[in-house]
């Protein structure tokens, strides 16, 4: 008999062996929520605050918790099962053909078949057919154990090149599966524990693909009205052409590259074709230069602006431009002034935060050809004051202003549309893990923002993990809503840099420990980049977007 402590506070003693969800059952638990509203079952388990499948056998003591749909880890499990259900049909109907998930595109992922032949009407309609009979037939997902050799065989079998990379890197003697109905994926995270659980999803045709649409976490049963964002797709299709130039698209394929030897190759190619596109946005800027008289620059927490803003500054000065860079933190307004939170706290990522009545009279001056000193703010003392400096636009002077309300047309609400060019940079992966597994944005992010917190700011990964639900809270407020809007979009990301990433984080997370609230995160990123073989720091250029976050950059900050 084991001794079970659920939910933090009730104790029960069970035979071993026993599901999570068997326990569940028996205390009462197999129906609620994270935040007590409705009656959801849970999709999955917390043991010992690792996330866990509700089929794990329990064989010690621990402390058992329900993750309902309603809360973040749940509505991961629930979008992995679905596209493990979309990739289970595609398997079915069409059995030759690669099925592959790409990015996030509002509350869907879009998937495509790698042969480049466009989805039919009739074909997509079989699809979400298979998948609600598989719904309504309720049938169970379990994990399964196979050796190495097993594995790998299989997934040969099945056409999943880059779930076979994935599997040659690791040299575990078995390999966990998910397995449903005689489909099996690779187990890379827990699924629920039946299909009956998958009832709201959507398919829909979208470009040459299908979005495969799910809902809100706040709202775990209800679908959102779609609402494209084009400039997302734009960014998944250049990717997909620099995928193949650069023959990698998984974490598998990179990694043969890296154990080949030719990483430094890798790397050089990558970082090419970046600083390629920075030079044609500085060409498209050129272009509008007759009109578009201030940049605006926005994106989310650790997609590197600051650097894409500053490498951007180079590729136009090489155009014979002057790009006059002006930092919009030295626009707060007094902290006295400062509008605060729910929590009673400061809130500097509003836009009220800002003196905008100020800013907007300072760019005015500049485009009548007045001179302006420029404000800085001084945060020990929470005012703004005079810099000393001054600036003035002459002729093939361009102003650059980064921040994160850029895209916000509020923020410069007299400056006339023509004379601004918007913006939006990100760290878009879309390096998967392997065929039917994709690599989270939100976590690459969430990884650069560890590394670099830990170098320059003296944050530890339980620091970074803890304030990072609040950092996406600002962002789904104040960014997400308008990237839509931009005229250009700039994607940070450098496939590469995972295995750099790898280095540093590692050993961070595993500093944290279990008792710690931040452990379940800290574990799901543990499990990800394990999958991914280290690349040496030394060989990132100095002048890299990554060296905003590991160190050593040329550029200043």
């Amino acid at each position: 008999m084991l001794t079970v402590k659920i939910d933090g506070c009730k104790k029960m003693s069970v035979p071993a062996g026993l599901s999570a969800e068997e326990i569940f059952e028996r205390a009462g638990l197999h129906k609620g929520s994270s935040e007590g509203k409705g009656a959801f079952a849970p999709l999955a388990a917390f043991v010992n605050n690792e996330l866990a499948a509700l089929a794990s056998p329990i064989n010690a003591d621990c402390t058992l918790s329900p993750v309902y749909p309603d809360s973040p880890m749940g509505t991961e499990v629930y979008r992995h099962s679905l596209c493990f259900l979309l990739a289970k049909a595609a398997r079915e109907i069409v059995p030759k053909r690669r099925l592959m998930v790409s990015m996030a595109i509002g509350n869907g992922y879009y998937h495509y078949f790698d042969d480049d032949e466009p989805i039919s009407a009739q074909l997509l309609e079989a699809l979400a057919c298979r998948m609600r009979s598989d719904v309504n037939a309720d049938l169970p997902i379990s994990i399964v154990t196979r050796s190495w050799s097993d594995a790998l065989e299989y997934f040969k079998q099945s056409n999943q090149a880059d779930t076979v990379a994935l599997i040659e890197y690791i040299n575990d003697p078995f390999v966990q599966l998910n397995e449903c109905d005689g489909y099996r994926d690779l187990h890379i995270a827990p699924l629920v524990p039946r299909t009956g659980l998958l009832s709201v999803w959507e398919l829909i045709p979208y470009r040459r693909g299908m979005l495969l649409r799910f809902p809100h976490t706040k709202k775990p049963y209800e679908l959102d009205p779609f609402s494209d964002i084009p400039v997302l797709y734009d960014i998944a299709e250049e990717y997909e052409q620099k995928a193949k130039v650069l023959n990698a698209g998984s974490i598998g394929a990179l990694n043969r590259i890296n154990q080949s030897g030719k990483i430094q190759d890798f790397i050089m190619v990558a970082e090419a074709l970046q600083n390629k596109k920075l030079a044609a946005i500085a060409d498209l800027i050129a272009e509008k230069s007759d009109t578009a008289k201030v940049i605006l620059i926005a994106g989310p927490s650790s997609s590197g602006k600051t650097t894409s803003a500053k490498k951007l500054s180079i590729q136009l000065r090489a155009l014979g431009f002057k790009p006059i860079h002006i930092e919009l933190d030295n626009y707060f307004v007094d902290r006295n002034r400062t509008p605060l939170d729910e929590d009673g706290k400061p809130n500097f990522e509003c836009l009220e935060a800002l003196d905008i009545e100020f800013l907007n009279q300072q760019l005015l001056d500049l485009f009548d050809g007045k001179e302006v000193e420029l404000p800085a703010f001084d945060f020990k003392s929470g005012t703004r004051k005079a810099s000393g400096i001054t600036v003035s636009l002459k002729n093939n002077e361009l102003l650059i202003l980064e921040g994160i309300h850029g895209l916000n047309d509020k923020l410069t609400p007299q400056i006339p549309a023509e004379h601004k060019l918007k913006i939006y940079v990100s760290a878009l992966t879309q390096l998967n893990v392997d065929d039917h597994n994709r690599v989270r944005t939100t976590d690459y992010r969430l990884l650069r923002r560890m590394v670099r917190d830990y170098n320059f700011r003296g944050h530890d990964a339980r620091a970074t993990l803890g304030m990072w639900s609040s950092v996406q809270r600002g962002e789904r407020r104040y960014i997400f809503p308008f990237q839509g809007s931009a005229d250009i979009a700039f994607n940070s990301a450098l496939d590469y840099e995972l295995g750099v990433l790898k280095v540093f984080a590692e050993p961070l997370l595993q500093a944290v420990k279990p008792y710690h609230p931040e452990y379940s995160d800290a574990r799901r990123i543990q499990a990800f980049i394990s999958r991914i073989s280290p690349i040496s720091p030394q060989y990132v250029p100095s002048d890299s977007i990554l060296r905003e976050f590991i160190g050593s950059s040329v550029f200043e900050y």
